[in-house]
């Protein structure tokens, strides 16, 4: 199913006009960012994200403000 509300920019368009694009996303349109012609991300809201991901663990829940990705990688 096609989302309606989704378009297309150019990386240099979204670059030069990144607040604009983030005001959109916020009114729940979504945008595939092309480089060169190929589509190269997808920007969204994190609501419409949510749907595709499962939290697996929050790490702001073990220490205030999270913790470094190395402290994780040395306990790995």
């Amino acid at each position: 199913m096609k989302n309606h509300n989704q378009s297309v920019v150019g990386l240099k368009e979204l670059r030069e006009n990144v607040d604009a694009y983030i005001n959109a996303v916020g009114r729940g349109r979504s945008f595939v960012v092309l480089r060169k012609s190929k589509p190269v991300f997808k920007i969204s809201s994190p609501t419409e994200a949510d749907e595709l991901w499962e939290q697996v663990i929050d790490f702001t829940k073990i220490k205030k403000g999270g913790i470094k990705i190395d402290q994780l990688l040395a306990r790995l």
